[in-house]
């Protein structure tokens, strides 16, 4: 790779950070991990410019890599820890003075997040926080872009059932626990 290509993607990559960390907290649900994440993503790319292919996205590629690395983890660990306490400044952007009810509804939003199956807070975290088309992301996932689309659906479904208080099936239709299908009460 020639030196000034090299030197304009590692600038690139740097902008890039912001969203880099916001999309690695989404996955993660913790700043440290977010930052370790995005550290080893960094460290990744820049020992495999090669496989970087010209005139593609730098950004889909960076989140593929971290969406990989995170797997990883996951297999290692099978272990998902609830999300942290986490400034809604990082999560959501430029927030300035946010009232009670947007923190409220923030922190709501980031843990119905969390509870939501992987591949579709995956999705999600690339469409609605990350912007980016159904075909880049489906892309980034490696997935046809209809099975994107039926992932999206089912995400913000659950997700909307949990912000509005309605308990019932998980984002990957499993049953929650506790909840036996009805709303009455029975003895």
């Amino acid at each position: 790779m020639q030196p000034e290509i090299e030197s304009d993607i590692r600038t690139q990559l740097v902008g890039l950070q912001p969203r880099l960390r916001r999309f690695a907290l989404g996955l993660t649900g913790s700043l440290d991990e977010a930052d370790e994440l995005v550290q080893c993503a960094y460290e990744r790319a820049l020992s495999h410019l090669d496989q970087w292919q010209q005139g593609s996205r730098l950004d889909s590629w960076m989140f593929r890599i971290i969406q990989n690395l995170w797997l990883n983890q996951l297999r290692a660990n099978r272990v998902r820890r609830p999300a942290e306490n986490v400034d809604p400044e990082v999560l959501g952007g430029e927030l300035e003075e946010a009232s009670w009810e947007t923190s409220l509804l923030l922190r709501r939003m980031r843990q119905g997040l969390q509870r939501l199956p992987g591949d579709q807070r995956l999705a999600l975290m690339l469409v609605v926080v990350e912007g980016l088309s159904y075909k880049d992301a489906a892309t980034v996932m490696e997935l046809p872009v209809g099975t994107l689309t039926s992932r999206l659906g089912r995400a913000r479904k659950a997700l909307s059932d949990i912000l509005n208080g309605r308990p019932g099936l998980c984002g990957d239709g499993r049953r929650e626990r506790g909840n036996k299908g009805g709303d009455d009460e029975r003895d």
